[in-house]
């Protein structure tokens, strides 16, 4: 269906919704469908009533000098991307409560049963309880902003961008970079990665990145945000 609008509290609870769960409207680095759902907005939106849309907009806006080198296609609209249904979640407190714990989910009217019946219904419902057990939990991943200082303006930053994006690892996925001047001639890599919490230590990381001695003077971390 789409990103409906980006005024009514209809349409950006579709997007914040939508965006709880992305750095990015598709895949794993900016494209032209951020760049033309963040023309779509007329501001930055109300970080407390949308706090995922508002994450993703200024982060998007970061990159605004360097829209048009954006890989995709800039002329489709930005209904062509978003959730597939625009219909909200519904509010937990209209939804009955969850059949959980000890509840009787196979119950009978009658007050006296029979030891089979009540056998069966209890095998069911310890399975019933398995199978909820058994159900995998969310993923914890976290975004990061690394910063890779060279040693001079002499430093082949080309490579030394190839070098760090040359580590493959389960867990992660290296996303938009550009370089950021320091100060007399010198630049700085600055990348984005997105992270699984369980599978990646960013501290082992920073250091497989500067294992590269002959490019990378220091790392650090700019900026995190759990996903």
């Amino acid at each position: 269906m789409g990103f409906t609008d980006f005024i009514s509290e209809t349409g950006l609870t579709l997007a914040n919704n939508y965006l709880s769960s992305r750095s990015y409207v598709v895949g794993h680095a900016p494209s032209q469908a951020d760049v033309v759902t963040f023309k779509a907005f007329s501001g930055a939106p109300d970080a407390e009533k949308y706090p995922h849309v508002a994450r993703w907009y200024k982060h998007i806006a970061s990159f605004e000098s360097e829209f048009s080198t954006l890989p995709g296609d800039p002329s489709k609209a930005f209904t062509a991307y978003g959730p597939e249904s625009t219909e909200l979640p519904t509010n937990p407190k209209d939804k009955p409560a969850e059949e959980d714990e000890d509840e009787d989910l196979f119950g009978s009217d009658s007050e006296e049963e029979d030891a089979s019946v009540v056998a069966e219904r209890n095998k069911r419902l310890e399975e019933y309880k398995k199978k909820k057990e058994a159900k995998p939990k969310p993923v914890a991943k976290s975004m990061v902003t690394l910063e890779v200082k060279p040693w001079d303006d002499e430093t082949n930053l080309e490579e030394l961008e190839a070098n760090v994006r040359a580590i493959e690892q389960e867990g992660l996925v290296w996303g938009a970079s550009k370089f950021v001047a320091v100060g007399f001639g010198i630049k700085k890599l600055q990348i984005n990665l997105v992270v699984e919490d369980d599978k990646v230590s960013t501290d082992e990381l920073q250091a497989r990145i500067e294992e590269d001695e002959d490019h990378v003077q220091s790392t650090d971390v700019a900026a995190m945000m759990k996903l």
